[in-house]
């Protein structure tokens, strides 16, 4: 069986292109991850680099031995979590904004189940305000939403850009008034938008609302209206609208976890978990 820290030192050469900053990923010295590098090419009988004076580059097989130490690792993780981990059980409500739902949320649930196979989620996916009222009122563990504008509760996520979006085909006619479609709810990106453009010279008319996020793009995306949209949420078939097209700048948002006042154990790893995801290479970023 390959050695687990001989497969860390490859991946950490492969993704950083050179021995010396694997190294200094691993805090490890230079000449122990060359070593550990011949070790793990003895136990393959395979040479998995091409090295030069200068570079670095895996051989084919080391490409194809790359994906199988990723998975490996990420098997050898997740069984190090799952022992040292709590006992956990319970259900934990949580509530989530749509534009976090249809994004990195799925995967961050997924390490938690599998880390804590005795907790169970009930999941509600809503608009911020409505989601924060919720918690409040004790109906909910966690929030995962957009923090309303001004203010400071919660613990930051992420910001990310709040966005004029229009289907690719949709023309701006001067003198007539901007059809917007937004959520037909108060949210956070309809108040921003709807303060934006108060204190502006723009003409503007609500043409089209929805109660969600799925609702006001596909408007976008027919070309009826212009929506603001968070920029993760722009599609192939829309483009960015802004200063150059005579729209006012929009605040950026930012995504916030809200907890109940002394939750439970699973609620709080289950937060700490979404807290995560700001270290997501794969999160929205400005």
């Amino acid at each position: 069986m390959l050695d687990f820290e001989l497969l860390r030192a490859f991946v950490a050469v492969a993704d950083c292109g050179g021995f010396h900053r694997a190294a200094e990923r691993l805090n490890l010295t230079q000449s122990t991850i060359s070593q550990q590098i011949k070790r793990l090419e003895l136990e393959t009988k395979r040479p998995l680099f091409r090295r030069t004076t200068r570079s670095v580059a895996l051989t084919d097989d080391g490409e194809m031995l790359l994906g199988d130490a990723r998975r490996l690792l990420q098997l050898e993780e997740a069984a190090r979590h799952r022992l040292a981990a709590p006992r956990l059980s319970g259900t934990v409500r949580l509530g989530v904004v749509e534009e976090v739902a249809g994004g990195s949320l799925p995967s961050a649930l997924g390490r938690f189940a599998t880390i804590h196979p005795g907790v169970k989620l009930e999941v509600q996916v809503g608009i911020s305000a409505g989601l924060i009222e919720l918690l409040n009122a004790g109906r909910l563990d966690v929030v995962f939403a957009k923090r309303p504008l001004g203010t400071s509760k919660g613990r930051l996520v992420w910001r990310e850009a709040l966005v004029w979006v229009a289907a690719d085909t949709f023309d701006l006619v001067p003198g007539v008034a901007l059809p917007l479609a937004l959520y037909r709810e108060q949210s956070v990106s309809r108040e921003a938008a709807l303060t934006a453009l108060r204190n502006s010279e723009l003409a503007w008319e609500i043409v089209y609302t929805s109660p969600s996020l799925t609702g006001v793009r596909a408007a976008a995306l027919a070309g009826l209206a212009v929506t603001p949209l968070p920029a993760s949420a722009v599609v192939a078939g829309l483009r960015i609208l802004g200063l150059k097209e005579g729209l006012p700048r929009l605040p950026d948002l930012e995504f916030a976890i809200y907890e109940r006042t002394r939750p439970e154990k699973a609620a709080v790893a289950l937060a700490a978990a979404l807290l995560t995801l700001a270290r997501s290479p794969a999160r929205p970023t400005i």
